[in-house]
């Protein structure tokens, strides 16, 4: 092979390199990030500390799919105690639990029964959480549950890039739901637990 023939070689392997390596920028992956509420305030509470706890464990199995979505529920549920909840008596005995009883996600095959109509497919994502506070010396204990859900259907044919933009919308209103109530139940059943609590209850 003479000089020619391999500069011509060089060229082309270069070319070849560069192609592989190049992505447009309509082409990019698009990134979802967990929903945070470090702007909605801390809830302080009149304990010594903060324990998160995940009692919840995924199958990896159908009709379990809450591994496929690219927010994970359990994950934001626990960024979600890091964001709103703040210790802030660390004489006292008493200790916050926070547990994740549930943070699941199932889907389910809806077969059409009309020509020409699409199967669809519908999610339900499952949002379970348990605030418990607890003293030591007295073994008592206070607590409040939140469970919220929401529920999503979409054509079955719906392309991932999509169907990762419809999942991302309906955690994202399942944790603006949970985060309203949890603070509405915090106030209304663990008041006495709440620093400079003011909570009138309406009847």
């Amino acid at each position: 092979m003479n000089k020619f023939s391999k500069i011509i070689l060089s060229i082309i392997s270069v070319s070849l390199i560069s192609a592989c390596s190049f992505v447009s920028k309509d082409e990019e992956i698009e990134k979802f990030n967990e929903p945070r509420y470090t702007d909605r305030g801390q809830i302080e509470l009149k304990v010594n500390s903060i324990e998160v706890v995940s009692e919840f464990t995924p199958t990896f199995r159908t009709p379990n799919v809450e591994h496929l979505f690219p927010i994970s529920i359990e994950k934001t549920a626990k960024l979600w105690a890091k964001d709103r909840l703040k210790a802030v008596d660390f004489s006292s005995n008493k200790k916050a639990t926070y547990i994740i009883k549930n943070a699941s996600v199932t889907e389910q095959l809806i077969k059409s029964d009309k020509p020409f109509s699409k199967d669809r497919i519908k999610y339900k994502a499952n949002l379970n959480v348990v605030l418990r506070v607890s003293d030591e010396n007295s073994l008592s204990s206070a607590q409040t549950e939140i469970e919220v859900w929401r529920e999503l259907t979409i054509p079955a044919d719906t392309a991932i890039d999509e169907k990762e933009k419809f999942w991302n919308g309906m955690v994202i209103k399942l944790f603006d739901e949970f985060d309203v109530r949890m603070e509405q139940n915090i106030h209304q059943y663990l008041n006495m637990y709440v620093k400079n609590s003011n909570y009138i209850k309406e009847y």
